[in-house]
């Protein structure tokens, strides 16, 4: 018999990201009565939370109205938008008139998406909500019929050998009628719904990019208020690479600048952190930021699968919403809007379910209804544009996917969707490649990652079971090590993996868990998929102020 305690709701929702949220507070609109619990495995809501951002309203237009009137998004409107390809030394950059109306940043506003987050929850409690931080959700709960019941929490206080401390207490369960995944990109609970009802059977594979960002306070005559850049092209450019840079000008004298490197690289030896370190020693990009100060840092990985990687998104008893089921718009580089919007529909699936009497049903009219909702309509005209940069490489792929959205929103839509594949499988042997040596940092532009994670805030207990999973411990002296020149200890941006005993010819891998920033990326890139990350104990991880 399970020592857990138990917990009757009515619905409970994993992740107080955008779409959790706004799915509590829809599901609060409609009826009050329900009571509605959020679950967040971050120290505080939005501790976890990283995003650009430069956010479409839509969606926030339609939960709550009136939202310009206190939410702190509302302080910075784009004024400015520019999209910049880069060479080493120079840039040129692409007219608007090239692009389809979809890239317009008018209307939109740049910000924190951790505030956003944190306005959100507030939203939502004054409506009944109740939000747990601190609570990951580590185990599905099933009932005698095989449909979803609710979630359990992590154990608290389980040394690193599995033995109980003194301050041990077992997880709760959270027993549901209904149960959304609301984790984003990656989430390890979502994983494990896919694979236990084959949501994605019928879907491609998501792929991923890994974002970087900073913030930095620049000096005040460099400060465009609502000015927002995108860039491609170099340094990526020089690996046959893709991705590009974005630099936002948001409130209080501070931009946002970042980095994104898609996850299906081929060559072993890229290292995305220090991609975005060369990045911001471009001459146009250094211009902004020199004389500054950084002062926070973090990653996470996004979805890059797009329209034709949306899995199923129902089954018995729940339901995939937000980055959980992959709702970014690739060329935008947004996803917030769509996020919440399905969040909303899920809320009102739900709704209509207790309203005729239905309990742990699947809820097949939320999945219609994303699928016939404005997210499929924006989805479905940027489909094909990361698979052709990703075939065809950022130049020409480039010119490829802007003639496929313009075809699109012409109604001209071409009668294809092409295919993914994941981007473990994309990584190649590194006898195949020579060594990148990455310029060293200076700590002024440039940064090694141990200061970089330092300013994340990221801390776990280190007296704990390890939250990345090898599912076979050889693997990385075995295959990973010699077959690709170790790629753990550069694609992780929080140096976690570090192989040691290399130069003896004894290479053995170390993994400090306790810098791990949660980007999902070493559960996605790892080639032999011998990585599984999983909750680590209730708020470790980053704790992003206004990320």
């Amino acid at each position: 018999m399970s020592d857990r305690e138990s917990m009757p709701v009515d619905v409970v929702i994993v992740g107080a990201g955008p779409a959790g949220l706004a799915a509590a507070i829809r599901l609060k609109q409609l009826d009050e009565a329900l009571e509605v619990v959020v679950l967040e495995k971050g120290s505080e809501v939005g501790a976890h939370i990283l995003s650009g951002a430069v956010i479409d309203p839509r969606a926030l237009d339609e939960l709550l109205p009136d939202w310009r009137q206190t939410c702190p998004l509302a302080q910075v409107p784009v004024t400015e938008n520019h999209h910049w390809v880069l060479t080493r030394s120079g840039k040129w950059s692409l007219p608007h008139l090239a692009m389809p109306p979809l890239m317009s940043n008018k209307g939109n506003y740049t910000g924190s998406l951790g505030m956003l987050c944190r306005w959100l929850a507030e939203q939502a409690e004054a409506l009944g909500v109740q939000v747990f931080p601190g609570f990951p959700a580590c185990e599905v709960l099933f009932d005698e019929s095989g449909a979803v019941m609710g979630v359990a929490t992590q154990d608290m206080g389980v040394a690193a050998d599995g033995s109980h401390k003194s301050d041990y207490q077992p997880g709760m369960e959270l027993h549901a009628k209904y149960t959304l995944f609301a984790e984003g990109a990656r989430g390890h609970l979502t994983k494990r719904m896919k694979a236990h009802f084959a949501l994605d059977a019928k879907s491609e594979p998501q792929v991923y990019g890994l974002g970087i960002k900073e913030l930095w306070d620049i000096p005040a005559e460099r400060h465009q208020p609502g000015r927002v850049v995108h860039t491609q092209g170099w340094p990526l450019s020089e690996s046959d690479t893709w991705g590009g840079g974005f630099l936002y000008h948001q409130a209080n004298g501070q931009v946002a600048l970042g980095f994104v490197t898609a996850l299906d690289y081929a060559n072993p030896y890229v290292s995305p952190f220090e991609e975005f370190q060369r990045w911001k020693q471009h001459p146009a990009i250094r211009a902004v930021i020199e004389g500054g100060k950084r002062v926070a840092y973090g990653a996470r990985a996004i979805n890059e699968g797009g329209w034709q990687s949306v899995p199923k998104l129902a089954f018995p008893g729940g339901a995939l919403i937000g980055c959980a089921a992959g709702f970014v718009n690739v060329p935008r580089i947004k996803g917030t809007h769509t996020a919440m919007k399905s969040g909303m529909l899920a809320a009102e699936a739900v709704a209509a379910a207790f309203a005729s009497g239905r309990e742990r049903a699947e809820l097949s009219e939320y999945d219609q209804a994303v699928r016939s909702s404005w997210i499929a309509d924006e989805l479905e005209l940027v489909k094909n544009a990361q698979p052709l940069v990703a075939k065809f490489g950022g130049a020409l792929g480039t010119l490829f996917a802007g003639a496929d959205m313009w075809l699109r929103t012409l109604k001209l839509r071409l009668p294809f969707t092409m295919k993914h594949h994941t981007d473990a499988e994309t990584t190649r042997r590194a006898d195949l490649y020579q060594p990148i040596v990455y310029p060293k940092p200076d700590a002024r532009i440039s940064f090694d990652r141990l200061s970089s994670v330092f300013l994340s805030g990221t801390n776990h207990l280190e007296d704990q079971p390890c939250h990345l999973v090898l599912k076979d411990p050889t693997v990385p002296e075995r295959i990973n090590w010699p077959l690709y020149a170790g790629p753990e200890a550069r694609y992780c941006p929080a140096g976690v993996y570090e192989f040691v005993g290399a130069e003896e010819g004894e290479p053995h891998l170390v993994i400090n868990a306790q810098n791990c920033v949660h980007c999902k990326t070493c559960d996605i890139k790892d080639p032999t998929q011998n990585i599984e990350w999983v909750t680590p104990e209730g708020g470790g991880g980053p704790n992003y102020p206004n990320m």
